[in-house]
């Protein structure tokens, strides 16, 4: 098991999904929208906003075709899964985890998220970014995780270490 690697939409718990199963497997962390941030100076909003949906999707798909890491949970952004070569990258470096939660769930988790950094067209629905990335989630993972309903965050990194 050299690295894992969380896929999902946004508001599916990636990457404090990622900060605790890291830690328990002492292995470092990568959070590829904050990395993006920093190094953009930038909030994904921000970025999407000044330099447009393009720039901000290439500049996610290079991040992902240029991670090179050992023993790191990577959680990455939820368009991610949108970059073949970035993902093509990705599934060489590890083991690929789809979080998998329900749309109901995550509408209430992300409100408003047309001011989040959520990487879609104007007012593309949920259920529309949904629809277009699922099958690429399923494509690229290796392990599917479904959050339930009142599952704790420790109850689902316990789900993930039980099937890895």
């Amino acid at each position: 098991m050299n690295n894992i690697i969380l896929v999902g939409m946004p508001g599916s718990g990636k990457s404090t999904l990622g900060i605790i199963l890291a830690r328990r497997l002492g292995y470092g962390y990568l959070d590829t929208d904050s990395f993006i941030s920093q190094r953009e100076k930038s909030t994904l909003q921000g970025i999407i906003d000044s330099k447009g949906l393009d720039y901000f999707l290439e500049t996610e798909s290079q991040v992902g075709r240029e991670i090179i890491c050992d023993r790191v949970v990577i959680a990455t952004g939820g368009s991610m899964i949108m970059s073949e070569e970035a993902m093509e990258n990705l599934c060489s470096l590890g083991t690929i985890i789809y979080i998998d939660v329900a749309l109901s769930e995550l509408k209430k988790r992300l409100g408003n998220y047309a001011d989040r950094g959520v990487a879609c067209k104007k007012g593309e629905t949920l259920e529309e970014i949904l629809k277009q990335r699922e099958p690429l989630y399923k494509k690229y993972s290796d392990i599917k995780v479904t959050y339930k309903s009142g599952d704790s965050l420790e109850e689902t990194v316990d789900e993930i270490l039980k099937l890895l």
